[in-house]
Parts: C-alpha cells; sequence; structure tokens
C-alpha cells in the first residue's frame, strides 16, 4: 500500500538537502583530500542534529515530536551530501 508523503515530511527533506551540502562542503574543507572522514563526520552531524531537534521538542514540549521527521531530513541530509560531495569536487578539484 502506497502512502502519500505529508507536506511537513517535504519541508524537512528540503532542510535536510541544504544541511547535507553545508556540511559536506565544510567537512571537505576541513579534511581536504580525506574524503570518507568528512562524509562520515557530515552524516554523524547530520543524523545528530536531525534526531536532536525532534529530541528538544521532545524534552521541552515545544512543538512537535515525530521521528518521522527526522527520518525525513537524515534522508535529505543524505541526498545533500552527494550533491555537496558533487559540488565540491566540481568546483575545487579537477
Amino acid at each position: 500500500m502506497i502512502k502519500r508523503i505529508a507536506p511537513d515530511k517535504w519541508k524537512h527533506f528540503f532542510v535536510g538537502i541544504l544541511m547535507g551540502i553545508v556540511l559536506q562542503v565544510g567537512a571537505e574543507v576541513v579534511f581536504p583530500g580525506r574524503t570518507l572522514t568528512a562524509t562520515l563526520l557530515a552524516l554523524a552531524l547530520v543524523v545528530a542534529i536531525s534526531y536532536g531537534f525532534e529530541l528538544l521538542s521532545l524534552v521541552t514540549g515545544r512543538g512537535h515530536y515525530d521521528i518521522m521527521d527526522a527520518v525525513a531530513s537524515i534522508i535529505g541530509g543524505i541526498a545533500g551530501m552527494l550533491l555537496g560531495l558533487g559540488i565540491y569536487r566540481w568546483q575545487f578539484q579537477f
């Protein structure tokens, strides 16, 4: 059975893409030539930030805690990391 994806999940997905791009390019700048290290660091930060915001909503009672929001952000973050890696390689590695 195919379900429609809720509009708020799309927002988290697109924010995850931007977050993934920024974190991947930033990690590539900090660790030049170490793609695996940069990628693992960016992935760890994407997961920590995505789940951290949801956990903060749960603890403080402000906002709406939904683990699927974090999952959508992480999926978007991984897509953004791929885009960020491509952008970095295209601009700085010939």
